[in-house]
């Protein structure tokens, strides 16, 4: 029988887990912002968007369904992949878009998302949410697991162009489906790595 080898407890985990949470809300909320100002979202989200589009479920309840389906590929393939990012990740951040969504339809006026200024303060919202949810490095969430599963098996191939044509795939079906995908989702994928790496850095003080 195989040994799972999930939920790690590296060191500092205190620290790390209020990074998961802190990120994920952060994420959610800024995932909310996107969704509102149709000027795309990050790929996975977009492929969301389409398949509501056919089915009568929630944004929340359809990513998690979507994250379940990829969640069992990444349990039979690589359970070093899954912790408390994993599952907060995968739960918690659509219903989160969905009460901010629901909150904003009772407060604010149906032109309050189409400034300029507020698409970028979305944009950074949602990527320095993401990159401090994976810099605490307690799990990704199922979407970003499998490009690290499809890169073991591709060993030949960089990294960066097995991530590229994942979200590339995503991307497509998304739009296909009628997603949301826009500048946002281009500029998610061009940026949030950089962000990563800058919140390594600068968060390495809580973790080590």
């Amino acid at each position: 029988m195989k040994k799972l080898n999930w939920f790690a407890r590296p060191e500092k985990f205190r620290n790390r887990l209020i990074m998961v949470i802190l990120g994920v809300l952060i994420q959610g909320f800024g995932l909310s912002w996107l969704i509102e100002i149709h000027f795309g979202t990050d790929p996975c989200s977009a492929f969301t968007q389409g398949v509501i589009s056919h089915v009568g479920l929630t944004f929340g309840t359809a990513q998690l369904l979507i994250n379940l389906i990829l969640f069992i590929i990444i349990f039979l393939s690589d359970t070093s992949l899954i912790g408390f990012g994993t599952i907060a990740n995968m739960i918690f951040i659509g219903y989160i878009s969905d009460t901010c969504r629901w909150i904003y339809s009772r407060i604010f006026p149906a032109h309050f998302f189409e400034s300029m200024p507020v698409r970028i303060c979305a944009l950074i919202v949602f990527i320095f949410g993401a990159g401090m949810y994976m810099t605490a490095a307690l799990g990704t969430s199922p979407y970003d697991a499998i490009s690290f599963i499809l890169a073991k098996k591709v060993p030949h191939v960089p990294f960066k162009y097995v991530r590229i044509a994942w979200d590339t795939s995503f991307l497509l079906l998304g739009w296909i489906a009628g997603g949301n995908v826009g500048p946002v989702t281009f500029a998610i994928a061009f940026f949030l790595g950089p962000v990563i790496s800058w919140e390594q850095k600068k968060l390495a003080v809580f973790m080590y």
